[in-house]
Order: C-alpha cells, then structure tokens, then sequence
C-alpha cells in the first residue's frame, strides 16, 4: 500500500505539490487526475524516489521511503509516461538490466523476462535492439520492466499513452489481475475513461492540492446523480475553455 503524510515539493518560491494526505491500500487500482501543472507527475515521481520532497513522508508497503530507499523501492514497480531506454540493449538485455537492480539472475529472471514480453507480443523482438522499436513497442518494455521483480505497488503515468488497442486491453487486465491478489496500483491519466473503467477511486488534484477523493458513485453523488467523470473534472477544476470550437471556426 501506498502512504503519503503532508507530501511537498517546492522549488524556489512555488509549491507544486502541497501537503498532500492520502492512502492507497492494497487491492485497489486508484486514479490520480488533474490538469496539467497539477502535480500529479511530480506527486508520482516522489513516491517512485525519483525526486525528494520538500516536506512529508512517503511509505511504500509498511517502509518510509526516506528511511529506507532500497527496502521501500524493492516493492514498487514505477511506468513513467515517457519510456527512455537504454537503446544499445536488446529487449531481452533491457530486462536482465532492469531485474538486476533488484538481485535477480539466471534462470529465474530468464523464464520471467520470457513471460512478459509474451504477453506483449515482444518475443519476435527480444533479441533486437532497443534503438529499433516504436515508441509503443518501447512503452510495452518499460511496462514489462516494472513487473519483472515483482513488486507490490506499481506507480504509473498516463499508462495507454502509445500502446495500441490490444496491448491496452491487455494492460488493463494484467492491472485487474494483478490487484486481485492484493497489490495496489496507482496511476494518472488524462483519459477520463480509463479512470472510469479501471480506477476504485479517484482523487482531483489541482494547484498541487487534492480537491476531491472517492468512488465513481461517490464523486456522482456529490455532482447531481449520474454525471459523467469529464463534467465533474471540469466543473471542479474550471477547465472549460474560455472559446469553443464553433467560437473559433465561426471567427
């Protein structure tokens, strides 16, 4: 599970994220929305210890992150939206690579490393460089390499961003899945409709603040009855643009 305590990320006089208090437990995919600038990236990139915080705590599995980075990181898989590579590896090197970091070798990474980039439809490629796949292809690794350890918690970023229909929807099972025996996930996304589909709750982060938090039916409730997640998001954010589309193409 997932614990944040008064979560805070200044740089210089601006606060990107401030004060966040929130839990994640396990057996729960949750959905992390906000507009750009809102602080879910750099939300996400404290938890995953890619950046410190200011202020606050980040627990992973029952271990604080500040005290014990490579305890609390063994049981975390993170997804970035951006998928950098190493591209002088191979697919099958990437993961060893990946799998190495946390102690893994030999056989029992080999049958591992196997497995994943099975359900991606990678086999063909496992032993192309990496220099040579789409960007959906790459997205497809990247999301395998956070699973190849293991872990308990996966931390994700705009997860369908590049990925064509069928590996979303294998995604989207492997995430079922893979909360059904009591993991936790937490992801962003800007596709309202993933976090419909997927997410158990949902929380609106705005000026680096959350505004809202709970179910699909409990964020209805609050909105007038059976709204669709997209109004809510925009009626709680102000994100409706100030022109429309007709405004612009009748100009």
């Amino acid at each position: 599970m997932i614990e944040l305590r008064g979560l805070t990320k200044r740089y210089g006089s601006f606060t990107a994220v401030d004060g966040v208090n929130l839990t994640v437990p396990a057996g729960e995919i949750f959905g992390f929305l906000g507009p750009n600038g809102a602080g879910k990236t750099t939300t996400l990139r404290m938890i995953a210890g890619i950046l410190q915080p200011s202020a606050g705590t980040v627990t992973i599995g029952g271990i604080d992150l500040a005290k014990d980075p490579m305890k609390a990181k063994a049981k975390l898989g993170f997804i970035p939206d951006r998928p950098f590579i190493y591209e002088k590896l191979t697919g099958s090197e990437f993961l060893r690579f990946v799998a190495g970091l946390y102690g893994m070798e030999g056989e029992q990474i080999e049958g591992r490393s196997a497995e994943l980039l099975g359900l991606f439809d990678l086999e063909e490629w496992a032993d192309q460089l990496v220099e040579s796949y789409s960007h959906g292809m790459r997205q497809k690794l990247i999301i395998a390499s956070a699973f190849v350890h293991r872990p308990e918690v996966i931390v994700v970023d705009e997860p369908m961003v590049g990925l064509d229909p069928k590996a979303a929807r294998i995604l989207k099972d492997l995430f079922r899945e893979f909360v059904k025996r009591g993991n936790t996930i937490m992801m962003s996304t800007h596709t309202l409709e993933v976090a419909e589909s997927l997410c158990d709750r949902i929380a609106i982060i705005q000026s680096g603040k959350i505004r809202v938090l709970g179910t699909l039916a409990e964020l209805r409730q609050s909105y007038k009855g059976d709204t669709k997640l997209e109004e809510i998001f925009l009626a709680l954010t102000g994100e409706r643009a100030s022109r429309t589309a007709k405004d612009v193409l009748d100009a």
